[in-house]
C-alpha cells in the first residue's frame, strides 16, 4: 500500500467525502498464485514469485487498495505451527494443520509460544525483512500487523467440532485456552510492530467468531478479541469474518474494530444497521459464485446491485464478501471496477 492509497483509506475510515467510489480486497495465497501462474507451494517457498505476484496484482489494479499489502502468510499454518502444529502442504491448494490437543485436559499444561522464535513466525518476518527496501522502493510501505484470531487458533489446534463442544462442557479450559493464544497474538502483532515501525494498522481474521451464539459471542470472542485490538495503538484495527456475522456485528465498537469485512451472505443494510455509522464496511460482493465464477454480465449486474443496495455510501469500501478466492480472473474484476466507476460517477 502507498502513502496515497493508505491517505485514501485514513479518509474512508474517519467519514469523508473521497470524491470518488473506494475499492479493496484482501489478496494472498488462495488467489494470488493462479493468478499469477504457480502452484501455491512455489508462492510459498520462493521470495520472488511471492514479491512478483503481489507487485503484478499492484499494478495491474493500481486503483485498488489490497489489503493488508505484501501479506507474508503460510495460509492457516503461521500461528498453528507456534504451537507445535504438523504443517500438511500441497502443491496448488492451501495448507491444514493438525491437531495439538486431543484431549481438554492438555489445555492445562500449554505454555505460550515465543513468536520470535517458534514455527513459521520467524520466516514471516524474515521475508519481509529482505523484501522491505523493494517494497519502498516501489513506493509502498508495510502497514499492518496481521494474526488470525484467537478462536480460530484455538480450532486448528483443537479441531472445529472438538473446540465448539468444548465451549459448552469445559468453558474454563477454553477460557485457559484462548488466554494463552490472546496473549501469544499480543505478542505477534507487537513483534511485528517493533520490526516495522512503519506499521500502523491490525488485522485479525477469524471465522469461528461466526459459529458461536451471542452468550458465547461475549463471554469468548468479545474480551479476547478487545485485548487483540488493543496490542498497541494501530489507527486500522481491521476485523475479517466471513462466516455468519450476525451475532459479533454489534459488539465491533466495544472490541476496538473501526474496518469490517463480513460474508457476502449478508446485506449491507443489514450490518450497517448493526454495526452503527462509526465502522467502516468492507464488501460484500458473492466472491466465489460471482467474481470467480460469474460471467462478465452477471459480475456487472450484481456489482450495480450492490452499489444501490444501500443509501449512503458513506464510510463503504466495495470489495468481495470475504478474501479474494482461487480462479478469479483479470476480465471479471476488471469488470468489477469499471462498474463501480460507471455507477459512482
Amino acid at each position: 500500500m502507498n502513502a496515497e492509497q493508505w491517505d485514501l483509506l485514513l479518509d474512508v475510515l474517519d467519514g469523508k467525502d473521497t470524491g470518488r467510489a473506494v475499492t479493496g480486497l484482501i489478496i494472498d495465497s488462495p488467489w494470488l498464485p493462479g493468478w499469477y501462474g504457480i502452484s501455491t507451494l512455489e508462492y510459498y517457498a520462493s521470495g520472488e514469485h511471492w514479491f512478483g505476484a503481489n507487485m503484478k496484482a499492484i499494478q495491474t489494479f493500481p486503483q485498488v487498495i489490497f489489503l493488508p499489502g505484501f501479506w507474508s502468510e503460510y495460509g492457516m499454518c503461521t500461528e498453528p505451527s507456534a504451537f507445535g502444529a504438523k504443517l500438511i502442504w500441497n502443491e496448488h491448494s492451501l495448507p491444514h494443520a493438525g491437531r495439538v490437543i486431543h484431549d481438554i485436559s492438555q489445555v492445562q499444561g500449554m505454555e505460550k509460544p515465543d513468536p520470535r522464535t517458534q514455527g513459521l513466525l520467524p520466516f514471516v518476518l524474515q521475508r519481509l525483512s529482505e523484501y522491505q527496501d523493494r517494497i519502498r522502493q516501489e513506493g509502498h510501505e508495510i502497514l499492518f500487523a496481521v494474526a488470525r484470531g484467537p478462536l480460530n487458533i484455538a480450532s486448528f489446534l483443537m479441531g472445529t467440532s472438538e473446540f465448539m463442544m468444548a465451549l459448552i462442557m469445559n468453558p474454563e479450559e477454553c477460557h485457559r485456552l484462548l488466554g494463552i493464544i490472546t496473549e501469544f497474538t499480543v505478542d505477534w502483532l507487537r513483534l511485528q510492530k517493533e520490526t516495522f515501525p512503519s506499521i500502523e494498522g491490525i488485522l485479525v481474521l477469524d471465522d469461528i467468531v461466526g459459529f458461536v451464539d451471542e452468550q458465547n459471542c461475549r463471554d469468548f470472542a468479545v474480551p479476547y478479541l478487545k485485548e487483540i485490538f488493543r496490542a498497541f495503538d494501530a489507527r486500522v484495527r481491521f476485523f475479517h469474518n466471513d462466516a455468519s456475522g450476525l451475532v459479533s456485528t454489534p459488539y465491533l465498537g466495544e472490541m476496538g474494530v473501526n474496518l469490517f469485512n463480513f460474508s457476502f451472505e449478508h446485506s449491507l443494510t443489514e450490518i450497517r444497521e448493526l454495526a452503527g455509522e462509526e465502522i467502516t464496511l468492507l464488501g460484500n460482493l458473492p466472491p466465489r459464485d460471482v467474481l470467480a465464477a460469474g460471467t462478465p454480465g452477471e459480475v456487472r449486474e450484481a456489482v450495480t446491485e450492490m452499489y444501490y443496495s444501500i443509501g449512503s455510501k458513506r464510510r463503504i469500501i466495495w470489495s468481495v464478501g470475504g478474501g479474494m478466492p482461487q480462479g478469479v480472473s483479470t476480465g471479471n474484476l476488471k469488470v468489477f471496477l469499471e462498474t463501480i466507476d460507471e455507477v459512482s460517477g
